[in-house]
């Protein structure tokens, strides 16, 4: 097995793991970035409506993505789990069944999102002149499921063998197209929403076509061959009960925050599209923190494949500390200078104003998220996604709706409705880091 570069079980910890994140963290700017040109774009050349529009399918694209990043956080864990333990035959076989499934599911999510759609932005209370554009959106969006899923795949098995510069790559080179595409198809074809998603759907087939088509042309341990293509049964039933759990824990999170944007459509026009542009700061923070997590579930799965269990603490507690810092660092920036990043998204002051409300309130809890986030990839890095989605379900999904019911209810003002993040990721926090400690007792 070629270890050059990628065996994460030596070396100083704060560095590799600062080196490792740093493509992982360009790979995921870069894709928020060129998600929020789909923004930015129909924002300032369709208007208004159409930035509503697209905004308001974002928590149901994201209950359907995040369902996609937990069952890949799944085969990232075990592959790493493999490749640290130098267990070649088992990372052949779960690579292999791992393809297969995340196809299967990346069609599913297809067909059931095209079929519901209409549905779901009507159960959100979507405005009545927004939720056309808006179900347009999503039937497009939603035939890239497949390419997302296989992308997610391929991302996994990089990351669990240390190598997070190849999807760097292609992701760049998709996000450009996407970019390049966008332009094209709102400002020449004057296709607005439609024409984002269609370019969204498109660059998504090509990170994906690149992503795969690296580990097919790879000799190393972990390639993709055609005629080794077909589920393993105990494999299959590993990756399951990783990945299951740990897409339900993004998805029930994501479904938990229709029940947010369902309060925030019970605004004003203004209020939805300056939430809609200022959510954007969402993905990018979390999405930057995430880098950290996925390199905790990498580094925690090969030392604990490979016994040693003191590298799993301390590759827990760096990424905490990396992650902690980031979302401070990046909170601050985006109080001081909120105005200038919603001024990419609208040219109105109203929605401006609007979408100032939350990132202040936002800018001072991101870092916050890390003791969640990161808690919960530690616990995958050690094998262990159900409990974490009990946890989640239990102290932050449940607590969400219920602070909707009665503290939102109570005081009606968009400020209540933003604190509830805060909250609810300390309560989940406490909650994953005693049942992490608890598994990290028990390694022997």
């Amino acid at each position: 097995m070629d270890t050059k570069l990628q065996d994460l079980t030596c070396g100083s910890l704060k560095s590799q793991i600062l080196l490792f994140s740093l493509p992982l963290m360009a790979s995921n700017v870069l894709q928020v970035l060129f998600n929020m040109s789909d923004i930015a774009v129909v924002g300032r050349f369709a208007g208004s409506g159409a930035l509503g529009a697209v905004g308001s399918t974002t928590t149901l694209v994201t209950l359907f993505t995040g369902f996609l990043i937990g069952m890949s956080g799944g085969v990232n864990a075990l592959a790493a789990q493999f490749f640290g333990a130098k267990n070649e035959g088992e990372l052949r076989k779960t690579v292999h069944t791992a393809f297969l499934i995340c196809l299967a599911v990346g069609l599913l999510l297809a067909a059931g999102g095209i079929g519901i759609a209409r549905g779901m932005l009507e159960l959100l209370h979507t405005k009545a002149e927004l939720i056309e554009g808006a179900e347009r959106y999503l039937r497009i969006y939603f035939l890239g499921m497949p390419a997302l899923a296989l992308y997610n795949f391929g991302n996994a098995v990089f990351s669990a063998v240390g190598d997070t510069k190849k999807p760097l790559y292609y992701l760049t080179a998709a996000g450009i197209t996407n970019v390049l595409l966008n332009l094209f198809f709102v400002i020449v074809c004057g296709l607005d929403v439609a024409g984002v998603a269609i370019a969204s759907v498109l660059s998504q087939y090509l990170s994906a076509a690149l992503t795969v088509g690296a580990l097919f042309r790879c000799r190393n341990v972990y390639a993709l061959r055609v005629a080794a293509l077909h589920m393993d049964r105990s494999r299959s039933r590993k990756l399951l009960m990783l990945g299951i759990p740990a897409g339900l824990q993004s998805a029930i999170f994501a479904l938990a925050n229709l029940f947010i944007q369902a309060s925030v459509n019970s605004f004003d026009t203004t209020m939805v599209a300056g939430n809609s542009a200022a959510a954007n700061a969402d993905a990018l923070i979390f999405d930057v923190m995430t880098a950290f997590y996925t390199a905790c579930a990498s580094f925690i799965g090969q030392n604990y494949g490979a016994g040693k269990r003191d590298r799993v603490m301390k590759s827990y507690q760096i990424s905490l500390l990396y992650s902690f810092g980031t979302g401070a660092i990046m909170g601050l920036g985006l109080i001081l200078f909120g105005r200038q990043f919603l001024a990419l998204f609208t040219t109105e002051e109203a929605v401006v104003s609007a979408g100032m409300k939350r990132l202040i309130i936002m800018g001072c809890s991101y870092a916050f998220s890390a003791f969640m986030d990161c808690t919960i990839a530690a616990a995958r890095g050690l094998g262990k996604t159900v409990a974490p989605m009990i946890i989640v379900i239990s102290g932050s999904c449940v607590f969400r709706v219920i602070w909707v019911y009665t503290v939102f209810a109570y005081f009606g003002t968009i400020t209540s409705l933003y604190l509830l993040y805060i909250f609810s990721w300390i309560i989940t926090a406490a909650a994953e880091i005693v049942y992490f400690i608890r598994c990290y007792n028990q390694i022997t």
